[in-house]
């Protein structure tokens, strides 16, 4: 197939077996080839889905690079956001985003724009025929795909000093976790593993965790289990075969998924579903390889199985099997791109004769390699729940609040005596912290500190009900005492309970 071929809405190819006629019933998809290799590694998915009889209507956008370089900051305009609105469907290559500030991620605002909640992605090794030292892995990482660091809040308040902001709610977490749970369902996966650092970040991962706990408990014939990330992390690179399905917040769901791909044998071979209440889209995990884009030797094995994963979302569940079951008979031939070359390659080839030799194969079956079969429906033991459900709103009450200060080349025993000497009579001087680490009162001089400083005021025992009012008067006394407030956060308590963290130290 050509690449104008591609191109055009008459891409399929009427001759070849089982081809979609006219007469048949298409699912529109918006395809996007993206850049570098994306391109190549595209023209060889749709040629192997066109063999296949893929019930699809494409339509094509241009995302990426060349949309970023004529102006559009965010790397897609709105006559792509118009086809993506009337499918619900995105077939996306790899793209690249220009070197230099200004640019954020496309694949980032893509997944938060349109609600893709779920990223799901298979690690599975192809022993022998793909060279792995960990030949039994079969894990499905289920990351977050929306919040977490990835909010992409970022402020520099200081000299010295910059934050990220980790934004976790309550909802993200009960639709990724359910989602975990009715995947490992759906697809008689055994175990659902959560991985967080709850025993540091207390609020935003224990608040993942607790609901993993909540959730699972709803699925009695699942088991699941807790690690603190490190700890699963280390397991996961070592022992690979003791886990099934993984979830986990965006950040480490992220950095685990590649390393997970990566053990599997070769990164060019995992496809990833993003999965939202809206749409779907659907990638390889790699990136664009500019270095090697236009050579004709890019491995299109993780498209094309992203592309299997859209066809069992839109349940063309037939073609999909037909597909999947054709590439794994044409790694156990052999036929390999020079990425996952080894002593069981028969022929090293390029993009274009990976495509061919899965197209020869379709309707052959793998003989060392499991076979797939897809369902044609999900199991119907229970109904499917809800992703989420909205908590009754808590009684909220102001009990302080926490002042950022910027002030350098100052002991912290100074810099307490010039907050206690602005305290009024509702707010009183807590803590101060450097870091997140206690250094007022009973510091330790071995700390070290920056030039941002916490400042942590309680409401006094008896005093009148804390206001904002009060607040804003103890913001002002700063101010005229030439102090340089740079943040403020305010500290509630949630039907009692406090709805902040204790200093380190404290």
């Amino acid at each position: 197939m050509e690449m104008d071929q591609v191109n055009s809405p008459q891409w399929l190819d009427s001759s070849a077996p089982e081809a979609v006629t006219e007469s048949a019933v298409l699912t529109p998809i918006t395809v996007a080839p993206g850049d570098g290799i994306g391109p190549e590694i595209m023209q060889a998915t749709l040629a192997i889905l066109s063999a296949a009889g893929a019930r699809i209507a494409p339509e094509f956008i241009e995302i990426g690079e060349a949309t970023y370089l004529r102006g559009h900051a965010s790397g897609i305009d709105d006559a792509a956001w118009a086809s993506l609105r009337r499918t619900g469907v995105l077939l996306k290559g790899p793209i690249t985003t220009p070197s230099g500030g200004g640019y954020k991620s496309l694949n980032v605002t893509l997944r938060k724009t349109l609600g893709l909640y779920a990223n799901v992605r298979p690690c599975i090794s192809y022993a022998p025929f793909v060279a792995t030292l960990h030949p039994r892995m079969d894990v499905v990482i289920v990351r977050e795909n929306e919040e977490d660091l990835y909010a992409g809040i970022e402020h520099r308040q200081t000299d010295e000093v910059y934050q990220c902001l980790k934004l976790i709610t309550r909802p993200g977490c009960e639709k990724i976790v359910r989602h975990a749970f009715e995947y490992a369902r759906q697809y008689g996966r055994r175990k659902v593993s959560c991985m967080v650092k709850d025993n540091i970040m207390k609020m935003t991962d224990g608040l993942f965790a607790r609901v993993f706990e909540e959730i699972g408990a709803e699925y009695p014939d699942i088991q699941r289990e807790r690690y603190i990330i490190d700890i699963g992390a280390a397991r996961l690179a070592t022992r690979p075969e003791r886990f099934d399905v993984i979830v986990m917040p965006n950040l480490y769901g992220d950095i685990l998924s590649d390393i997970a791909a990566e053990m599997t044998g070769s990164v060019g071979l995992a496809g990833s579903a993003n999965i939202g209440e809206h749409g779907v889209m659907f990638e390889a995990i790699h990136g664009s390889a500019p270095d090697i884009a236009g050579q004709g030797i890019a491995n299109p094995g993780g498209l094309l199985l992203a592309a299997v994963m859209m066809l069992v979302q839109l349940r063309q569940n037939d073609v999909a099997e037909r597909i999947h079951n054709a590439w794994l008979r044409t790694l156990e031939d052999g036929i390999h791109t020079a990425d996952i070359a080894s002593g069981n390659t028969r022929s090293k080839v390029g993009t274009s004769a990976v495509a061919e030799a899965v197209i020869a194969r379709l309707g052959q079956q793998p003989t060392q390699l499991a076979s797939v079969k897809y369902e044609a429906a999900p199991p119907a033991a229970q109904p499917r729940r809800p992703l989420y459900v909205r908590q009754p709103a808590q009684h909220k009450t102001r009990v302080g609040i926490d002042i950022f200060v910027h002030a350098a080349g100052i002991a912290p025993d100074d810099l307490a005596a010039q907050l206690q000497a602005v305290e009024t009579g509702q707010l009183s001087l807590q803590v101060i912290t450097n870091r997140g680490v206690k250094v007022w009162p009973q510091g330790h001089a071995e700390t070290f500190c920056t030039d941002h400083w916490r400042c942590r005021f309680l409401a006094r025992t008896g005093a009148e009900a804390l206001t904002l009012g009060h607040k804003v008067a103890l913001l002002q006394r700063m101010a005229d005492a030439g102090l340089d407030v740079i943040k403020t956060e305010h500290l509630f308590n949630f039907d009692g309970v406090a709805g902040f963290a204790q200093a380190q130290g404290q």
